[in-house]
């Protein structure tokens, strides 16, 4: 058999093979990422209360999504490795073990979720009315967990044999049916009864289950380059593999929660109105930036792959052409941003109180994408050869250890404008260590 019926990452032309591989994926991220945008833009309708209520859950359910991730990336880069060192039996368990692994965590973050709500809510606002729709939201939305992490390993298995296209189609799937059902189940069209937040809630889990169920199909019932053999598959080698090699995309989402939360903890002390407009700023902001990590969800397997076949050629050709790639991507989501600021807050029935401090915020914040994408790449490109700690520690500056300081500073010197100037400078500042990190890897 020739090279070309192995796998197309080992000769398909590099900036071809981005395109193939990166443009389900980010369709898939997209889409992925608008079921709390969609659940904000209908409930905006009901009052303001109700959508602060669903923007203070954000930081759960991104948590929630950062676990799947984890895994998914970990599985997705153990399997493209083995593929790359044509270990197909290795391949196979690495498959089951991923299916294992999210149906045990996925059960076990389900049940410690509906543990946290309360208390959550009970820190963050002290408005009932928030506070009840939160808790009504929440007591549903976190049974998404178990299939979102079983569909979401199944992508990226899928995904790490270079196919692209299923895991994009049950990924529509799934939130096509939440955004049809999500005003049919919050405000009792036709013959559905009306739910409120909780009808946004019932929608959000049930279009997780069919993905889950469409991604279940293919996985086990159609023709695929990896097929789950579950006998001796719990290998522990493995496990901490898979754990290890997901964490900088762990880190990466995780701390969009934890953004939120320490953000909120200022805002808060603003107005309701604050939080409820920085609530659906971010999930602006995650939508882009969700988008470009599909497009390092498909260039990581290609630069994985390669560097395990020592193709280290086409390995720095992928990197190169994914950072220009991500750039441009990050400089139009900034551009949407500053043009149409207005137009965007009116998706969510903004008021005009939240217009007058949103659009300059939105402005502002939006400066820092162009150096985001850069970070992002350098961060997958040390995923992908095993240099797992500077992957982790960009995303750690950008969302954690540099911002916190920042957002504490600036609110301090200059209120609430200062909490919106700390997004642009902690991106450039960590920008500027990604490069000295890359310069490092090319030495």
């Amino acid at each position: 058999m020739g090279v070309k019926t192995e796998n197309k990452m080992a000769y398909e032309p590099v900036n071809k093979l981005i395109i193939q591989m990166s443009a389900p994926p980010l369709i898939s991220m997209f889409f992925q990422y608008s079921y709390n945008l969609v659940d904000s833009m209908f409930v905006a309708g009901i009052n303001e209360q109700a959508l602060a209520a669903v923007s203070l859950a954000f930081p759960i359910t991104t948590l929630m999504n950062a676990l799947s991730v984890w895994i998914g990336v970990g599985v997705n880069v153990l399997i493209a490795g083995y593929l790359g060192q044509k270990n197909q039996q290795k391949a196979n368990s690495a498959a089951a073990l991923g299916v294992v692994i999210s149906v045990v965590v996925g059960v076990l973050i389900n049940f410690l979720s509906l543990f946290i709500i309360n208390p959550y809510y009970s820190a963050f606002t002290q408005n009932k009315e928030i506070f009840e729709y939160g808790i009504a939201y929440m007591s549903v939305c976190v049974f998404m967990q178990i299939p979102n992490m079983v569909h979401i390993v199944i992508q990226k298995i899928l995904q790490a044999t270079g196919n692209m296209i299923a895991p994009m189609w049950f990924q529509i799937a799934g939130v096509v049916f939440n955004f049809v059902f999500d005003p049919l189940l919050i405000f009792g069209i036709g013959p559905f009864p009306k739910m409120g937040v909780v009808g946004a809630a019932v929608a959000t889990v049930l279009g997780y289950v069919v993905s889950t169920i469409i991604a279940l199909i293919q996985l086990f019932l159609t023709k695929q380059k990896v097929k789950p053999v579950f006998k001796n598959c719990l290998e522990p080698q493995m496990i901490k593999l898979i754990f290890s090699y997901g964490l900088p995309s762990f880190v990466m989402n995780a701390l969009g929660a934890f953004t939120v939360n320490f953000a909120n903890m200022f805002l808060v002390r603003y107005s309701d109105t604050a939080v409820a407009f920085f609530g659906a700023y971010f999930k602006v902001q995650q939508l882009i930036f969700m988008t470009v990590n599909g497009l390092i969800q498909g260039c990581l397997p290609i630069m994985r792959f390669n560097y395990r076949a020592k193709e280290y050629g086409r390995l720095k050709q992928a990197n190169k052409s994914g950072t220009i790639i991500a750039t441009v991507m990050m400089i139009v989501g900034m551009l949407l941003v500053l043009i149409f600021p207005k137009e965007i807050l009116f998706l969510f029935s903004a008021s005009e109180e939240m217009c007058a401090f949103g659009v300059p915020a939105m402005r502002i914040m939006s400066l820092g994408f162009v150096f985001s994408g850069f970070s992002a790449m350098i961060a997958t490109y040390e995923q992908a050869t095993d240099s797992i700690m500077p992957g982790v520690v960009v995303q750690l500056l950008r969302q954690g250890v540099l911002l916190v300081p920042v957002i504490w500073l600036l609110n301090s010197a200059v209120q609430m404008t200062g909490i919106w100037l700390a997004f642009p400078i902690t991106e450039f500042v960590t920008f500027l260590v990604a490069v000295v990190f890359a310069k490092i890897k090319n030495h």
